[in-house]
């Protein structure tokens, strides 16, 4: 498919400044020895990770980031890339709007869109800025391929979703957006005469991180790329770029040492802030800077290739001015007008320079944000209990140990699943497990009143209260040891199928783990490659021993429950196909009605001490 670029909208602010500016200013000379040759200058603004922070950066940043905002942030930096008085003459030069993944993620904000119903505020978002091209990536997939329809179903004139190892042909609701070209493997873009070939991606790992039903995965990146990268070629195309989702940058680099023909790759889903010295960042950015911008990868012929991404969450716009040379050569990088370009309004909350202060866009703030905040704000106002204590939902916690957070949204597992199986004819369970990647609010959510809101911010995927009912002892360990099996650093080295999402809160039992102990490792369909030896100890609530130094005890099956996620297979939990039983509750409704409830709306000190109860133990 050709496309020519989209038209671009340009804000009086940014003509304004530049006219001002233009006697002022002579051509910044490119950076590298090349730049004499450069024919063709394309700027590349790009991000990822948007998933559905259209109002603003979140509390504390209220100042920052937010869908109005960087809309003209995006529009300043289209016009400038074509107007602005900053090469020598005599080059063309081009510009591109591109997002690599995770476009919209469950969540309050997301949540007035499923209540809205089409066209989704994030398409509508998504429209206004004018994407040449745009990947997916795992969290598009989170509430299904009918709502990922939904969703690409809000626009009048969707951009190219670009999936080049995904086959759709299983779910005919998202098929039929194959069949009418708008997911393709890749696209070409027109852009002042030259041809821009854009190749996406998606993870591997998607199975296990989402909910894609009969969507499949081809985890053989480097032979659908190099296909893509050779097809674009016979067409005539010398410039590539890959916009992947797949997790972590290294990822990316590691592919392109494999591959030959991408000129610049932008990553997506790791989240990594690139930056250089006397980039503009939001205040405590300073110290998450993964690296420079951009970094560097040599494919297999030795040629180097830039490499670009975001931090998430409409803070950004990425922004990376290449050269290219009549071949279609990368030749030169504009350093002086490569980084990260941060979204900032008026004041800057009154704690930075703010020389970069945008004003919202009028339409988007009408269209999407003023009625997403209405909504938001809704929620915020019903206030459904009260915590004594501070509630530890960080992800850095939750993925790697117990948190009275956790505990609490566990404890709500068990107790709706225990309320509701006399009305699905299922056993009540035993225990409850919960993976840590489900619990998304990042935060302390400091002791006082406890919000509809709050719950949304905890839990706010379209998971289910589900009950597994006769899991042998034998496996239940299984599924402990899978949810220790991706707390150390070589064990992603070791796993590629390795996500620290899968690390569970319990409920109904404690156990104690050694991080010394081997971690498991199964396949694709969660057959057992090497067998755990992490999980030393399980004891239920009543003193039931289950495992006793390392060791399977004798005795009755369980009954667990947890969410239909994770009895799918999600995170790798080896519940192999095991039947189960939704209880007609999403993990949100049970955490709400838990609070309200199920413990009369106090959430006591006593019960959810800071520190947890005991419930997991970590041996050295």
């Amino acid at each position: 498919m050709l496309r020519r670029a989209r038209s671009r909208r340009w804000s009086l602010l940014a003509l304004l400044a530049v006219l001002a500016m233009v006697m002022a200013l002579v051509p910044m000379g490119a950076a590298g020895a090349k730049g004499d040759d450069v024919h063709f200058w394309l700027t590349i603004l790009h991000n990822n990770d948007g998933e559905s922070q259209v109002i603003d950066a979140g509390s504390g940043l209220e100042d920052f980031g937010g869908a109005a905002r960087f809309k003209t942030v995006v529009d300043d930096l289209e016009w400038d890339a074509i107007h602005g008085p900053w090469t020598q003459r005599g080059a063309k030069r081009g510009v591109l709007m591109l997002s690599s993944g995770d476009n919209f993620l469950a969540g309050p904000e997301f949540n007035a869109s499923l209540v809205n119903g089409v066209p989704f505020y994030d398409a509508i978002a998504m429209e206004l800025i004018g994407y040449d091209a745009v990947s997916l990536g795992n969290h598009d997939f989170d509430f299904g391929p009918d709502i990922l329809a939904d969703f690409l179903r809000s626009y009048t004139d969707p951009p190219p979703y670009v999936a080049a190892n995904v086959d759709f042909s299983g779910e005919p609701v998202l098929q039929v957006f194959v069949d009418d070209g708008v997911i393709v493997p890749s696209t070409i873009v027109k852009e002042r005469g030259e041809l821009i070939g854009i190749i996406g991606l998606e993870t591997p790992n998607l199975p296990f991180i989402s909910s894609p039903r009969n969507v499949v995965v081809n985890s053989d990146l480097v032979g659908v790329v190099q296909a893509q990268v050779d097809m674009l070629e016979a067409k005539g195309v010398d410039k590539i770029i890959l916009a992947g989702h797949l997790q972590n940058i290294l990822n990316d680099i590691d592919l392109i040492s494999q591959v030959d023909g991408i000129d610049v790759a932008i990553a997506g889903g790791g989240d990594e802030l690139l930056a250089n010295d006397g980039d503009l960042l939001l205040p405590g950015d300073e110290g998450e800077v993964y690296g420079a911008y951009p970094q560097v990868a040599t494919d297999i012929d030795g040629t180097a290739v830039p490499v670009v991404t975001t931090s998430g969450e409409y803070r950004y716009v990425g922004q990376l001015v290449v050269g290219f040379d009549k071949e279609g050569n990368v030749v030169a990088i504009e350093e002086n007008r490569s980084g990260p370009v941060r979204v900032a309004t008026d004041d800057c909350g009154g704690t930075l320079p703010c020389d970069d202060a945008v004003e919202p866009d009028a339409t988007m703030q009408a269209l999407v944000v003023d009625p997403v905040e209405a909504h938001v704000a809704g929620l915020a106002a019903t206030v459904i209990g009260t915590s004594e204590v501070d509630l530890d939902g960080l992800r850095s916690s939750v993925r790697s140990m117990e948190t009275n957070e956790g505990n609490l949204i566990a404890d709500s597992l068990l107790w709706q699943a225990t309320e509701a199986a006399p009305d699905f004819g299922v056993v009540a369970p035993d225990v409850a497990l919960q993976n840590g990647g489900g619990i998304r609010n990042n935060t302390i959510i400091p002791a006082g009143p406890i919000t509809e809101l709050d719950t949304f911010d905890m839990v706010p995927f379209p998971n289910f209260v589900t009950v597994v009912e006769d899991i042998s002892r034998d496996q239940f360990k299984e599924l402990l040891e899978n949810a220790v099996a991706c707390t150390q650093a070589n064990d992603f080295v070791v796993n590629a199928l390795c996500g620290s999402g899968r690390f569970a809160q319990v409920a109904g039992f404690s156990f104690t783990w050694t991080a010394s102990g081997t971690g498991l490792i199964l396949d694709g369909d969660g057959n057992v490659l090497t067998a755990g030896t992490r999980v030393l100890d399980v004891v239920l609530d009543d003193g039931t021993i289950i495992v006793n130094g390392g060791v399977v005890q004798s005795g009755p099956a369980l009954n667990v429950a947890t969410i239909d996620f994770l009895a799918r297979g999600g995170d790798q939990y080896p519940f192999r196909g095991a039947s189960f039983t939704p209880v007609g509750f999403s993990y949100q409704q049970a955490l709400s009605n838990y609070i309200q409830a199920g413990i009369g709306g106090t959430i006591t000190a006593a019960d959810y001490p800071e520190a947890g109860e005991g419930r997991i133990t970590n041996l050295p």
